[in-house]
């Protein structure tokens, strides 16, 4: 039997329009909501974020996100769905899918994945049983939950060993390899939350070939810079890569799995390859039906990354971290490893008498947005710590060059020598230092305005990636 589509042209509401009326009877129905959702805006607009973990999701991503196609239920994958309605839902997670092979240069991509942390998750699911050794960065030394913490499943579940830094503040693979040939882990993780020099992605496969582990590449922080050709990429070496799309691809919170060359290498002990280990470890054993407009969001942020625009803004990027970095080393601050290779700036507060958590809070109560973060060596329990973490993504994007690093620099050192700490966690910053820098802050932000985010009502007419 022959069915008819529905034709484009017929009636009904627009996705702009419905938008609209969305956002009317958010207004008039829930104020409440509406005013906190709009202080939120109003805070981000008017705040000089340099929080090493976030980005700006495009206006055009966000709308992907409030789309209809949120109502409709996909198990399964594009083709073989286990629910009715899925024409259009398959149509744009095969265009998500495309984009991110062509993006990273992957023969597989799976884009179902919620965030990161259940990418490598799953992972770590569909290749070791509970028990099994794997081999990571080290929370306190810069890796992440997910790598091995003894906080997180990984840790718990699998049989844990962490690897960490040289008295430079750099991975040393030697002493990786001498820990993998004693502890011979079924899978070695490489990648970082807190790590701002380049990964050796080709030395840690050849690591993992010598004892016979698979190799994860987890690139959360770098996946912009990779798709740049400004940092390595483990597609290739790595078994299997997988990433976040909200870091450094400027997308919606998610997650993507990818394979490069490994994607037929059969799985060890296991049935199938690789691509479809992976397959089956998304849906049906570790997901059940997919966020799909968070995979529209996704596609459009794929596009978006693959212009000579975004490499334009990936390596101003780099350039605003090793500019900010020199900028903290002059005023006489400890940088880790002692500067940067992507958009991270990891700082040791331990000489200055400031824990992590007090300098966090004095430069969030004036509009200056980093994060507490261990370093090395660090004594202090995570809610407090002896370092900030900060990143350029959101600077860089907004605008600002090398050449304003110093600035942005100047803004914080003013606060934390200004500022008297109690203890580990209480703080006292004078009204005036506070005053002076919440207008200078402001003055920035209205300076590099939220690209393509209308203000205060005005139509905004910067372009897709400021130059």
């Amino acid at each position: 039997m022959t069915v008819s589509a529905h034709s484009d042209a017929s009636s009904g509401t627009s996705v702009a329009r419905l938008a609209e009326r969305g956002v009317d009877l958010l207004r008039q129905e829930d104020p409440a909501l509406h005013a906190i959702l709009d202080r939120e805006n109003r805070r981000q607009e008017r705040s000089l974020v340099m929080v090493a973990s976030s980005s700006v999701v495009d206006p055009s991503a966000l709308a992907c996100l409030a789309s209809p196609v949120v109502n409709v239920t996909a198990e399964g994958y594009p083709g073989r769905r286990y629910h009715a309605g899925c024409v259009q839902v398959d149509e744009i997670e095969q265009l998500a899918i495309d984009r991110a092979r062509r993006l990273f240069g992957a023969e597989y991509a799976n884009v179902q994945p919620h965030s990161a942390s259940v990418a490598n998750e799953l992972v770590l699911s569909a290749l070791l049983r509970p028990g099994d050794v794997i081999l990571g960065m080290d929370l306190h030394q810069g890796g992440h939950l997910t790598h091995g913490s003894r906080a997180s499943f990984s840790g718990q579940y699998f049989q844990a060993h962490g690897y960490g830094l040289d008295e430079h503040g750099r991975i040393d693979v030697g002493a990786v390899r001498a820990l993998a040939r004693r502890t011979r882990p079924r899978l070695i993780i490489c990648g970082a939350t807190a790590y701002s020099r380049m990964v050796d992605f080709a030395a840690f496969r050849a690591v993992a070939d010598e004892v016979g582990a698979l190799l994860l590449a987890d690139i959360s922080h770098v996946a912009g810079l990779v798709v740049a050709g400004l940092h390595p990429s483990p597609v290739d070496h790595a078994h299997i890569t997988t990433t976040c799309t909200h870091k450094q691809l400027f997308g919606p919170r998610g997650g993507l799995v990818l394979l490069g060359r490994d994607a037929t290498t059969p799985v060890p002990g296991g049935r199938g390859t690789l691509a479809e280990a992976m397959q089956r470890s998304v849906f049906p054993f570790f997901q059940g039906a997919p966020a799909v407009n968070v995979i529209a969001a996704k596609a459009r942020a794929f596009d978006r990354c693959a212009t000579t625009e975004f490499r334009d803004l990936a390596a101003r990027i780099v350039d605003d971290a090793r500019a900010l970095a020199d900028a903290f080393a002059r005023l006489g601050y400890r940088v880790v490893s002692g500067g940067t290779d992507n958009h991270i700036v990891l700082l040791d507060l331990s000489d200055t008498g400031l824990s992590g958590l007090v300098a966090q809070n004095a430069l969030e109560s004036v509009g200056i947005l980093v994060n507490k973060n261990h370093v090395p060596g660090d004594r202090r329990p995570a809610s407090v710590t002896s370092g900030l973490r900060l990143g350029t993504n959101t600077l860089a994007v907004r605008g600002a060059g090398p050449v304003d690093m110093p600035t942005c620099a100047q803004l914080a050192d003013r606060v934390l020598r200004a500022v008297q700490p109690r203890g580990d966690r209480d703080f006292h910053l004078d009204a005036g230092t506070a005053a002076q820098v919440s207008a200078d802050v402001a003055a920035l932000c209205e300076r590099w305005p939220l690209p393509r985010y209308p203000a205060d009502g005005r139509a905004c007419t910067t372009p897709a990636w400021p130059s």
